[in-house]
């Protein structure tokens, strides 16, 4: 699926099934960069039920102790392609540097 957004953050939901082979995560998209700091809400959020591996493919990325996100901001475009088979996301698009 393709995405015009600005910022993501990626994160991992509490894994209320433990017979899943992969963790419940999320993907909160934002218009504006750094919506930690600003305590805007999210554009739109996508929940994924098992996945194993999410892969970012040609991102500069900040991972956000406090909550265990990751934040990737500057972005014009976002394509995420999941492989049900595997549990893997795969995030890939265009980011302004």
């Amino acid at each position: 699926m393709n995405y015009k957004v600005k910022s993501i953050i990626i994160g991992r939901k509490k894994n209320e099934s433990k017979s899943l082979q992969g963790r419940p995560c999320f993907i909160s998209m934002f218009d504006i960069n750094d919506p930690h700091i600003k305590n805007i809400s999210p554009k739109k959020i996508l929940d994924f039920k098992s996945i194993k591996k999410i892969i970012l493919k040609g991102f500069e990325v900040n991972y956000l102790l406090e909550g265990n996100d990751i934040l990737v901001n500057n972005l014009s475009s976002l394509v995420i392609q999941e492989n049900q088979k595997n549990g893997y996301l795969v995030l890939s698009g265009k980011q302004d540097l």
